[in-house]
C-alpha cells in the first residue's frame, strides 16, 4: 500500500510523534492507521503526545558567536533535572551554533533530534525563543551568559557601533542584570506610553497636585518610567549617575537581544 504525506500527517496529529517515526510506523504496518498507532504505543513513542500538553517552564539558553553574528536559543523542558543534563545542554549549544552560522531557519534541522530527546527523557521539550544579531561594518558584537547549575539561564547579545568589544561586553552584562524591554524610547509602543501617561496623571491628581504643575510632574514621572524600560536611558549598573547611552558615548548601542529562562 502506498503511504502518502497525508497519511503520515494524520498519524502525527493522532499520536504526537515525529514525521520519521510516523512514516516508519506506517511502513511497518502496510499503511494500517490503527496498527501503526498500536505499533507506536508498543515502541513507547505515542506517549509523546500526552507530554506535549504539559507545561515546559524550565530549560536552558545557549549563546554562540560566529564571527560577526551571534545567536541565542532557548530549549524548554519541564524540570530543572532535565534542563541541567549534559545531553540537553549540549543540544541547546549545537542549535545555537548552527543558528549563528546559518540563520534562524536552521532550527528546523534539529526537529528529529528534539523529538528523539522528548521520547528519551519523557518530558515536553521544545525550542523556545530564538534570536540572532549580525554586526555590520564598524560594529562589534559581544555576548554574555549567566549560568546556574551547569546550564545557561540568562543570555545576552549586544551590537555596538563605533565602540570596542570591551564596552560591548560591559553593556551585555548590564542588560543581563537590568533586563530592559526596549533599546530606545522610540521603540516603546504609543499605546503603552499613553496608558502610562493617563495612569500617572490620575495618580498626580489624586495626590492633589496643583493643576499648573501637573504637566511637569507627569513628564517627570513618565521619564522615570522610561528609565526603567529603555536600555540607553537606564542608569548604568556600575555607575548609576550615568545612563547607558552616556557610558558608551560616542559609540551607540545598535541592537541587543536577551532571553531569560522562565520569563
Amino acid at each position: 500500500m502506498a503511504i502518502t504525506a497525508k497519511d503520515v500527517q494524520a498519524l502525527r496529529q493522532a499520536t504526537g510523534v515525529g514525521m520519521m517515526d510516523a512514516k516508519k510506523a506506517l511502513e511497518a504496518n502496510d499503511g494500517d492507521m490503527a496498527a501503526a498507532t498500536q505499533w507506536l504505543r508498543v515502541q513507547g513513542l505515542a506517549s509523546a503526545a500526552k507530554r506535549a500538553d504539559r507545561v515546559a517552564g524550565e530549560g536552558a539558553v545557549a549563546v554562540v558567536r560566529d564571527a560577526q553574528a551571534a545567536a541565542i536559543v532557548e530549549l524548554r523542558c519541564e524540570t530543572d533535572f532535565v534542563a541541567k543534563s549534559e545531553e540537553f545542554v549540549s543540544l541547546a549549544d549545537e542549535i545555537a551554533a548552527r543558528v549563528a552560522a546559518a540563520g534562524e531557519d536552521a532550527v528546523a534541522e534539529f526537529q528529529d533530534r528534539i523529538e528523539t530527546l522528548l521520547t528519551t527523557l519523557k518530558e515536553n521539550i521544545s525550542v523556545g525563543r530564538v534570536a540572532r544579531l549580525v554586526a555590520g561594518e564598524g560594529e562589534v558584537i559581544e555576548t554574555y551568559i549567566h549560568q546556574q547549575a551547569g546550564r545557561g539561564v540568562n543570555a545576552v547579545i549586544v551590537v555596538l557601533a563605533g565602540g570596542t568589544s570591551e564596552v560591548a561586553h560591559e553593556i551585555a552584562v548590564h542588560v543581563a542584570f537590568a533586563k530592559p524591554t526596549y533599546l530606545t524610547r522610540d521603540e516603546v509602543p504609543t499605546s503603552e506610553v499613553e496608558a502610562e501617561r493617563a495612569t500617572v496623571e490620575e495618580i498626580s491628581r489624586n495626590e492633589g497636585k496643583p493643576e499648573a504643575a501637573l504637566p511637569k510632574i507627569i513628564e517627570g514621572r513618565l521619564n522615570g518610567w522610561f528609565k526603567e524600560r529603555v536600555l540607553v536611558e537606564q542608569p548604568y549598573v556600575k555607575d548609576e549617575k550615568v545612563a547607558v547611552g552616556q557610558f558608551v558615548s560616542p559609540a551607540t548601542v545598535r541592537a541587543y537581544a536577551q532571553v531569560v529562562v522562565g520569563s
